[in-house]
Protein backbone atom coordinates (compact mmCIF):
# COMPACT_ATOMS: atom_id res chain seq x y z
CA UNK A 1 0.00 0.00 0.00
CA UNK A 2 1.40 3.11 -1.21
CA UNK A 3 2.59 5.93 1.49
CA UNK A 4 1.96 9.60 2.07
CA UNK A 5 5.48 9.77 0.45
CA UNK A 6 4.50 8.68 -2.71
CA UNK A 7 4.25 10.24 -5.66
CA UNK A 8 0.67 11.47 -5.92
CA UNK A 9 -0.86 14.12 -8.53
CA UNK A 10 -4.29 16.20 -8.00
CA UNK A 11 -6.60 13.40 -8.30
CA UNK A 12 -4.53 11.10 -5.94
CA UNK A 13 -2.98 8.22 -8.30
CA UNK A 14 1.20 7.61 -8.64
CA UNK A 15 2.64 8.93 -11.58
CA UNK A 16 6.18 9.18 -12.98
CA UNK A 17 7.89 11.13 -16.14
CA UNK A 18 10.29 10.51 -18.16
CA UNK A 19 13.66 12.00 -18.56
CA UNK A 20 13.95 14.78 -21.91
CA UNK A 21 16.42 13.71 -24.15
CA UNK A 22 17.37 17.63 -24.76
CA UNK A 23 15.29 20.50 -24.65
CA UNK A 24 16.69 22.15 -28.15
CA UNK A 25 13.92 22.04 -30.54
CA UNK A 26 16.30 21.70 -33.59
CA UNK A 27 17.58 18.49 -31.69
CA UNK A 28 14.50 17.03 -30.72
CA UNK A 29 12.74 17.17 -33.58
CA UNK A 30 15.81 15.25 -35.63
CA UNK A 31 16.01 12.72 -32.65
CA UNK A 32 12.43 12.32 -33.63
CA UNK A 33 12.86 11.46 -37.25
CA UNK A 34 16.03 9.49 -36.42
CA UNK A 35 13.85 7.07 -34.10
CA UNK A 36 10.93 6.54 -35.93
CA UNK A 37 12.93 5.78 -38.96
CA UNK A 38 14.68 3.30 -37.20
CA UNK A 39 11.48 2.31 -35.93
CA UNK A 40 10.12 1.38 -39.35
CA UNK A 41 12.93 0.32 -40.34
CA UNK A 42 12.73 -2.42 -37.71
CA UNK A 43 8.71 -2.96 -38.75
CA UNK A 44 9.79 -3.52 -42.50
CA UNK A 45 12.50 -5.94 -42.04
CA UNK A 46 10.69 -8.34 -39.27
CA UNK A 47 7.67 -8.20 -41.16
CA UNK A 48 10.03 -9.06 -44.52
CA UNK A 49 10.97 -11.91 -42.70
CA UNK A 50 8.39 -12.94 -41.49
CA UNK A 51 6.10 -12.68 -45.14
CA UNK A 52 9.07 -14.71 -46.46
CA UNK A 53 9.32 -17.40 -44.20
CA UNK A 54 5.13 -17.94 -44.43
CA UNK A 55 5.14 -17.91 -47.93
CA UNK A 56 7.82 -19.69 -49.51
CA UNK A 57 8.23 -23.52 -48.80
CA UNK A 58 11.65 -23.65 -48.98
CA UNK A 59 11.91 -21.82 -45.94
CA UNK A 60 9.46 -23.90 -43.86
CA UNK A 61 12.61 -25.59 -41.54
CA UNK A 62 12.72 -25.24 -37.97
CA UNK A 63 15.63 -23.00 -38.55
CA UNK A 64 13.50 -20.31 -40.16
CA UNK A 65 10.56 -21.07 -38.10
CA UNK A 66 12.82 -19.77 -34.98
CA UNK A 67 14.13 -16.64 -37.25
CA UNK A 68 10.28 -15.72 -38.37
CA UNK A 69 9.21 -16.23 -34.25
CA UNK A 70 12.34 -13.97 -33.66
CA UNK A 71 10.60 -11.69 -35.55
CA UNK A 72 7.54 -11.15 -34.55
CA UNK A 73 9.03 -10.81 -30.44
CA UNK A 74 11.40 -7.77 -32.35
CA UNK A 75 8.61 -5.96 -33.66
CA UNK A 76 6.19 -6.86 -30.13
CA UNK A 77 9.67 -5.82 -28.25
CA UNK A 78 10.10 -2.52 -30.10
CA UNK A 79 6.67 -1.31 -29.92
CA UNK A 80 6.09 -1.87 -26.49
CA UNK A 81 8.65 0.95 -26.15
CA UNK A 82 9.27 3.11 -28.81
CA UNK A 83 5.59 4.62 -29.95
CA UNK A 84 5.71 6.50 -26.00
CA UNK A 85 9.57 6.95 -26.44
CA UNK A 86 8.72 9.01 -29.16
CA UNK A 87 5.49 10.86 -27.68
CA UNK A 88 7.69 12.37 -25.09
CA UNK A 89 10.29 14.10 -27.30
CA UNK A 90 8.17 17.00 -27.84
CA UNK A 91 7.02 19.55 -25.63
CA UNK A 92 6.54 19.32 -21.35
CA UNK A 93 6.95 16.06 -19.82
CA UNK A 94 4.10 13.41 -20.25
CA UNK A 95 2.96 11.32 -16.82
CA UNK A 96 2.91 7.99 -16.76
CA UNK A 97 0.30 6.39 -14.33
CA UNK A 98 1.61 3.70 -12.30
CA UNK A 99 -0.74 1.05 -13.90
CA UNK A 100 1.28 2.17 -17.34
CA UNK A 101 4.25 2.28 -16.28
CA UNK A 102 3.81 -1.77 -14.92
CA UNK A 103 2.10 -2.67 -18.25
CA UNK A 104 5.17 -1.22 -20.10
CA UNK A 105 7.72 -3.62 -18.14
CA UNK A 106 5.92 -6.30 -18.02
CA UNK A 107 5.82 -6.64 -21.72
CA UNK A 108 9.34 -5.45 -22.08
CA UNK A 109 11.00 -7.80 -19.39
CA UNK A 110 8.36 -10.77 -20.88
CA UNK A 111 9.48 -9.85 -24.29
CA UNK A 112 13.39 -9.17 -23.63
CA UNK A 113 13.57 -12.59 -21.66
CA UNK A 114 11.69 -14.50 -23.95
CA UNK A 115 14.21 -13.16 -27.08
CA UNK A 116 16.82 -14.44 -24.85
CA UNK A 117 15.53 -17.71 -24.60
CA UNK A 118 14.48 -17.96 -28.49
CA UNK A 119 18.24 -17.21 -28.89
CA UNK A 120 19.33 -20.20 -27.32
CA UNK A 121 16.88 -21.97 -29.04
CA UNK A 122 18.49 -21.38 -32.11
CA UNK A 123 21.78 -22.18 -30.98
CA UNK A 124 20.64 -25.91 -29.79
CA UNK A 125 18.80 -25.74 -33.76
CA UNK A 126 22.35 -25.13 -35.12
CA UNK A 127 23.93 -27.56 -32.89
CA UNK A 128 21.55 -30.37 -33.90
CA UNK A 129 21.66 -29.76 -37.86
CA UNK A 130 25.61 -29.62 -37.49
CA UNK A 131 26.79 -31.93 -35.21
CA UNK A 132 23.89 -34.58 -35.62
CA UNK A 133 22.44 -33.88 -39.60
CA UNK A 134 21.85 -37.33 -40.36
CA UNK A 135 18.80 -37.34 -36.93
CA UNK A 136 17.86 -33.89 -37.35
CA UNK A 137 14.24 -34.22 -39.08
CA UNK A 138 14.00 -36.70 -36.07
CA UNK A 139 14.85 -34.57 -33.44
CA UNK A 140 13.58 -31.53 -34.62
CA UNK A 141 10.45 -32.01 -35.15
CA UNK A 142 7.40 -29.37 -35.75
CA UNK A 143 6.21 -30.51 -32.57
CA UNK A 144 9.45 -29.89 -30.85
CA UNK A 145 9.80 -26.75 -32.27
CA UNK A 146 6.62 -25.29 -31.55
CA UNK A 147 7.16 -26.68 -27.63
CA UNK A 148 10.64 -25.06 -27.37
CA UNK A 149 8.89 -21.07 -28.41
CA UNK A 150 6.01 -21.99 -26.29
CA UNK A 151 8.41 -23.10 -23.58
CA UNK A 152 9.99 -19.39 -23.69
CA UNK A 153 7.23 -17.28 -23.95
CA UNK A 154 5.68 -19.50 -20.92
CA UNK A 155 8.90 -18.99 -18.23
CA UNK A 156 9.46 -15.46 -19.88
CA UNK A 157 6.09 -15.05 -18.69
CA UNK A 158 6.42 -16.91 -15.34
CA UNK A 159 9.37 -14.78 -14.30
CA UNK A 160 8.09 -10.99 -15.61
CA UNK A 161 5.05 -11.18 -13.84
CA UNK A 162 6.62 -12.53 -10.52
CA UNK A 163 9.21 -9.44 -11.05
CA UNK A 164 7.00 -6.95 -12.08
CA UNK A 165 4.50 -7.48 -9.27
CA UNK A 166 7.41 -7.37 -6.43
CA UNK A 167 8.70 -4.24 -8.01
CA UNK A 168 5.42 -2.59 -7.49
CA UNK A 169 4.55 -3.28 -4.21
CA UNK A 170 6.95 -0.78 -3.15
CA UNK A 171 6.20 2.69 -2.37
CA UNK A 172 7.75 5.23 -4.60
CA UNK A 173 9.63 8.89 -3.17
CA UNK A 174 7.60 12.07 -4.22
CA UNK A 175 10.75 13.87 -4.77
CA UNK A 176 12.69 11.61 -7.12
CA UNK A 177 9.50 11.24 -9.29
CA UNK A 178 11.49 11.32 -12.31
CA UNK A 179 12.40 8.41 -14.05
CA UNK A 180 16.27 8.37 -15.69
CA UNK A 181 14.77 6.90 -18.79
CA UNK A 182 13.31 6.50 -21.94
CA UNK A 183 11.04 3.36 -20.58
CA UNK A 184 9.88 1.83 -17.33
CA UNK A 185 12.44 -0.63 -17.20
CA UNK A 186 13.40 -2.32 -13.85
CA UNK A 187 16.36 -0.19 -12.77
CA UNK A 188 15.55 2.75 -13.22
CA UNK A 189 12.30 2.45 -11.57
CA UNK A 190 13.81 0.77 -8.29
CA UNK A 191 15.91 3.48 -7.51
CA UNK A 192 12.98 5.53 -7.23
CA UNK A 193 11.99 3.71 -4.57
CA UNK A 194 11.74 4.80 -0.56
CA UNK A 195 12.20 1.69 1.01
CA UNK A 196 14.57 -1.17 1.72
CA UNK A 197 15.42 -2.34 -2.08
CA UNK A 198 17.84 -4.97 -1.20
CA UNK A 199 15.54 -7.95 -1.50
CA UNK A 200 14.30 -6.83 -4.65
CA UNK A 201 17.73 -6.47 -6.32
CA UNK A 202 18.77 -9.66 -4.98
CA UNK A 203 15.41 -10.77 -6.90
CA UNK A 204 16.51 -8.79 -10.38
CA UNK A 205 19.94 -10.48 -10.09
CA UNK A 206 18.08 -14.00 -9.92
CA UNK A 207 15.93 -13.46 -12.82
CA UNK A 208 18.80 -11.57 -14.83
CA UNK A 209 21.38 -15.03 -14.41
CA UNK A 210 18.22 -16.96 -15.09
CA UNK A 211 17.39 -15.16 -18.54
CA UNK A 212 21.18 -14.06 -19.37
CA UNK A 213 23.66 -16.30 -17.65
CA UNK A 214 22.20 -19.67 -18.08
CA UNK A 215 21.16 -19.38 -21.98
CA UNK A 216 24.30 -17.89 -22.82
CA UNK A 217 26.30 -21.07 -21.10
CA UNK A 218 23.99 -23.30 -23.13
CA UNK A 219 25.03 -21.25 -26.26
CA UNK A 220 28.65 -21.34 -25.71
CA UNK A 221 28.63 -25.13 -25.23
CA UNK A 222 26.59 -25.61 -27.77
CA UNK A 223 29.10 -23.71 -29.99
CA UNK A 224 32.00 -25.75 -28.84
CA UNK A 225 31.03 -28.66 -30.03
CA UNK A 226 29.47 -26.68 -33.76
CA UNK A 227 33.36 -25.52 -33.78
CA UNK A 228 34.42 -28.96 -32.78
CA UNK A 229 32.69 -30.69 -35.79
CA UNK A 230 33.44 -27.84 -38.30
CA UNK A 231 37.12 -28.26 -37.93
CA UNK A 232 36.52 -31.66 -38.69
CA UNK A 233 34.83 -31.09 -41.59
CA UNK A 234 36.68 -32.38 -44.91
CA UNK A 235 34.91 -29.85 -47.42
CA UNK A 236 36.01 -26.33 -47.51
CA UNK A 237 32.40 -25.43 -48.91
CA UNK A 238 30.95 -27.07 -45.87
CA UNK A 239 32.78 -25.49 -43.22
CA UNK A 240 31.88 -22.24 -45.31
CA UNK A 241 28.45 -23.01 -45.38
CA UNK A 242 27.88 -23.84 -41.75
CA UNK A 243 30.25 -21.29 -40.66
CA UNK A 244 27.98 -18.96 -42.38
CA UNK A 245 24.73 -19.92 -40.88
CA UNK A 246 26.31 -19.47 -37.33
CA UNK A 247 28.50 -16.47 -37.26
CA UNK A 248 24.79 -14.35 -37.73
CA UNK A 249 23.06 -15.81 -34.89
CA UNK A 250 26.50 -14.92 -33.17
CA UNK A 251 26.40 -11.89 -33.90
CA UNK A 252 22.94 -11.20 -32.60
CA UNK A 253 23.78 -13.19 -29.25
CA UNK A 254 27.16 -11.06 -28.51
CA UNK A 255 25.20 -8.10 -28.98
CA UNK A 256 22.10 -8.95 -27.33
CA UNK A 257 23.79 -10.71 -24.15
CA UNK A 258 26.26 -8.27 -24.10
CA UNK A 259 24.56 -4.78 -23.73
CA UNK A 260 21.87 -6.38 -21.25
CA UNK A 261 24.64 -7.67 -19.49
CA UNK A 262 26.19 -4.38 -18.55
CA UNK A 263 22.75 -3.11 -17.48
CA UNK A 264 21.34 -6.18 -15.64
CA UNK A 265 24.33 -8.09 -13.86
CA UNK A 266 26.75 -5.06 -12.76
CA UNK A 267 27.31 -4.18 -9.61
CA UNK A 268 24.63 -1.02 -8.93
CA UNK A 269 28.10 0.78 -7.13
CA UNK A 270 29.43 0.39 -10.68
CA UNK A 271 26.55 1.95 -13.01
CA UNK A 272 25.20 5.19 -13.87
CA UNK A 273 21.77 5.53 -14.85
CA UNK A 274 22.81 7.28 -18.10
CA UNK A 275 25.18 4.83 -19.01
CA UNK A 276 22.35 2.45 -18.74
CA UNK A 277 20.01 4.86 -20.73
CA UNK A 278 22.86 4.82 -23.54
CA UNK A 279 23.29 0.64 -23.30
CA UNK A 280 19.16 0.23 -23.87
CA UNK A 281 19.24 2.39 -27.13
CA UNK A 282 21.62 -0.31 -28.28
CA UNK A 283 19.06 -3.53 -27.53
CA UNK A 284 16.01 -1.27 -28.22
CA UNK A 285 17.20 -0.50 -31.93
CA UNK A 286 20.23 -1.89 -32.71
CA UNK A 287 19.72 -5.43 -31.92
CA UNK A 288 16.18 -5.44 -33.74
CA UNK A 289 17.43 -4.06 -37.13
CA UNK A 290 20.12 -6.03 -37.15
CA UNK A 291 17.92 -9.11 -36.90
CA UNK A 292 16.57 -8.78 -40.24
CA UNK A 293 19.37 -6.92 -42.19
CA UNK A 294 22.07 -9.98 -40.78
CA UNK A 295 20.10 -12.67 -41.76
CA UNK A 296 19.10 -11.57 -45.30
CA UNK A 297 22.62 -10.31 -46.18
CA UNK A 298 24.24 -13.12 -44.99
CA UNK A 299 21.70 -16.00 -45.84
CA UNK A 300 22.02 -17.42 -49.35
CA UNK A 301 18.14 -18.57 -48.87
CA UNK A 302 16.20 -15.79 -47.76
CA UNK A 303 18.11 -13.56 -49.82
CA UNK A 304 17.00 -15.59 -52.77
CA UNK A 305 13.52 -15.93 -51.79
CA UNK A 306 12.93 -11.93 -51.36
CA UNK A 307 14.93 -11.56 -54.51
CA UNK A 308 12.16 -14.41 -55.97
CA UNK A 309 9.37 -12.34 -54.14
CA UNK A 310 10.51 -8.95 -56.01
CA UNK A 311 10.73 -10.01 -58.88
CA UNK A 312 7.67 -11.68 -59.60
CA UNK A 313 5.78 -8.67 -57.76
CA UNK A 314 7.69 -6.57 -60.53
CA UNK A 315 6.41 -8.99 -63.32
Amino acid sequence: MLTGKSVLNQSGTTEFVFRVFTTVPEFQALLFLLFLLLYLMIVCGNTAIIWVVCTHSALHTPMYFFLSSLSVLEIFYTTDVVPLMLSNIFGAQKPISLAGCGTQMFFFVTLGSTDCFLLAVMAYDRYVAICHPLHYSLIMTKKLCVQMVMGSWSLALFLSLQLTALIFTLPFCGHDQEINHFLCDVPPVLRLACADIHVHQAVLYVVGILVLTVPFLLICISYVFIASTILRMRSAEGRQRAFSTCSSHLTVVLLQYGCCSLVYLRPRSSTSEDEDRQIALVYTFVTPLLNPLIYTLRNKDVKGALKNSIFHKAV
